[in-house]
């Protein structure tokens, strides 16, 4: 993937799909929330610094989560 991810929501729905949880579910509401939240703080930080900060989603490894192993289901 070359394209890049600037705004919140291309981040998070890049970071959220490789899960398969409809966008519709609390859990993917939830998610999203929190992963804004964490992005947007981020962004505040750096805009303050006045150093502008750019990462690269494509090269990290995706992590698949199974709250049923952990009974969090």
């Amino acid at each position: 993937m070359s394209t890049k991810l600037n705004r919140p929501r291309e981040i998070i729905e890049f970071c959220l799909a490789p899960l398969g949880i409809s966008e519709k579910s609390e859990a993917y509401k939830e998610a999203f929330r929190r992963l804004e939240h964490v992005i947007k703080t981020f962004q505040l930080a750096a805009a303050r610094e006045k150093q502008p900060v750019s990462v690269d989603f494509t090269h990290i490894n995706t992590i698949t989560i199974d709250e049923r192993a952990h009974g969090d289901e």
